[in-house]
């Protein structure tokens, strides 16, 4: 059935002159309102108004254009239905064969740290839910179109087909249509249900609805026994994981995707040239570099065996210099904001290693979530930046400027590895890394051990702890190894005691204020 009437109204305005002037010259009728019909009119595309379609005024500030029965019985009408075509032809009504339409910017609107109840609102689209519903639910008479991204597909595919959209085609539209109300809804949902009337959104709604688009279903989750797919959220953050481009290598598993996040999350938020190797969520070894390949030779040295098989992130384009060295090693995924085309061509000689792109940027998740037996915790993300102003030297050692330097380093891994976190560093690397215990005193032991494995001296190095210390005996493991500096956020009831323990050892403390747990 040959495509012969639309309805384009839309929010998004983007794209849709062209869109417009294309379905015109397949000799396709175009029907529209308001803003969207002065815009294809002025682009000199003839357009119907609706409420001339109708024979009824838009009214009520524009609230009132397209819930009338002239449109919805053309949208709704099943033309394979003798009686649905009878009505439609005893009532006057045309069919509508293509409705391209996206909705009010309530989420722009509500993202305003000042909109008000009010605003919000108004922006909440009536007819536009309705009219995209109603097309949907009669997809197989009708093109649903709310994304300016499938213009050119509909085209081609019309083109190809006489004026005609494939089942298969009006169906996976439908779905991404009833998709999107569904997202709208939610949105509006979860900001009504936050707010009393006349107050503030406190960014939490009574009931959460949550929407994400399926990127890729996986070979298996966490363990061979579990099933798992990867969703995206509709609107990603600027440089988050989600957004990666894969280069080379075999399909991305759950657990490499779970510890591509952390590597990647890690390294982007260095403003150094930096290299970060994970293993099973955990940073195994960190460090700052001239060239991606001095970063990278020094990040392997602090734990070459746990950096087997191991994910590695830059902060910088991959050269053909840092692939070459990669080769060397097992690497499950090699992930940077750029490759070289000499530093493919080498990767390419190891073709299951898997090779993301993602652009850099600081953008980050809405919440965290996670979820437990019969619940969800949500939570806004750890990306509290560690303020300079803020820092305090509690000790009668002060840092020195190198010191200083390994210590903000100590503290942004810290950030990364499962509690509870000690972190050595020197130089600009990673000397030792202790993760995950119940005791600080056993990741600060586990953290040495680590570097007297990999033969690295920790004596004038520095540490970080995630959190404070609550007793003296972390500190005092600390100083058994040569520490001469330690950052950590303080605040626990037996501080004067740590400090006392500092100043005995002749350690500079800086207090941060800020804690970094990660469970």
């Amino acid at each position: 059935m040959t495509l012969q009437r639309a309805l384009i109204s839309v929010s998004n305005k983007q794209g849709a002159v062209e869109f417009a002037r294309a379905l015109h010259h397949m000799e396709v009728e175009i029907l529209s309102t308001g803003g969207t019909a002065r815009l294809l009119r002025d682009a000199g595309i003839p357009v119907i108004e609706v409420s001339n379609f109708t024979g009824f005024p838009e009214i009520m500030d524009g609230r009132v254009k397209t819930l009338h029965p002239k449109i919805h019985g053309g949208l709704l009408g099943r033309r394979d239905l003798r009686s649905h075509t009878d009505a439609m032809a005893m009532h006057g009504i045309a069919p509508i064969d293509l409705i391209v339409v996206n909705l009010y910017p309530f989420r722009e609107t509500i993202a305003h740290p000042d909109c008000t109840l009010e605003e919000a609102i108004e922006n909440i689209d009536i007819g536009g839910p309705a009219m995209v519903r109603s097309g949907a639910k009669n997809y197989r008479h009708v093109a649903v179109v709310t994304d300016p991204a499938d213009y050119k597909a509909v085209l081609s595919e019309m083109k190809k087909h006489k004026g005609n959209l494939l089942d298969a085609t009006r169906f996976r539209l439908a779905v991404k249509a009833f998709s999107h109300t569904a997202e709208y809804d939610g949105a509006i949902a979860n900001y009504l249900s936050g707010v009393e009337a006349g107050e503030q959104f406190d960014g939490y709604p009574d009931r959460l609805h949550l929407t994400f688009t399926k990127q890729q279903s996986l070979r298996y989750g966490e363990n061979p026994h579990q099933s798992a797919a990867f969703y995206r959220e509709p609107r990603l953050g600027e440089g988050v994981l989600a957004q990666y481009r894969q280069l080379q290598g075999k399909d991305l598993s759950y657990n490499n995707i779970a510890d591509s996040d952390a590597a990647w999350d890690c390294v982007r938020h260095l403003e150094e040239c930096a290299c970060v190797i994970v293993k099973h969520a955990n940073p195994c070894g960190v460090a700052l570099g001239g060239t991606p390949e001095e970063a990278y030779r020094k990040a392997f040295s602090t734990d070459p065996t746990s950096a087997f098989g191991g994910i590695i992130a830059f902060n910088r384009p991959v050269d053909e210099a840092t692939a070459e060295a990669l080769l060397h090693q097992f690497v499950e995924v090699l992930i940077a904001p750029g490759f070289t085309p000499a530093s493919l061509a080498a990767l390419g000689r190891k073709s299951n290693i898997r090779v993301l792109q993602i652009p850099l940027g600081q953008g980050h998740n809405g919440w965290d979530m996670k979820r437990v037996g019969g619940g969800l915790l949500v939570q806004t993300p750890d990306v509290l930046p560690l303020d300079a102003t803020q820092l305090r030297t509690v000790t009668e050692a002060q840092p020195s400027a190198q010191q200083m330097a390994d210590l903000r380093l100590a503290f942004h891994v810290a950030h990364y590895v499962k509690s509870n976190a000690i972190v050595f560093c020197g130089n600009g690397q990673t000397l030792g890394i202790g993760a995950g215990q119940m005791s600080r005193v056993d990741s600060t032991r586990i953290a040495q051990r680590k570097a007297s494995d990999a033969g690295l001296s920790l004596v004038g190095s520095v540490a970080a702890s995630d959190a404070f210390f609550p007793f003296r005996d972390g500190l005092d493991v600390i100083a058994e190894a040569g520490i001469t500096a330690v950052i950590q956020p303080g605040g626990s009831l037996k501080d004067n005691e740590v400090v006392a323990a500092a100043n005995e050892h002749g350690i500079a403390m800086m207090i941060t204020g800020i804690r970094h747990f990660r469970h």
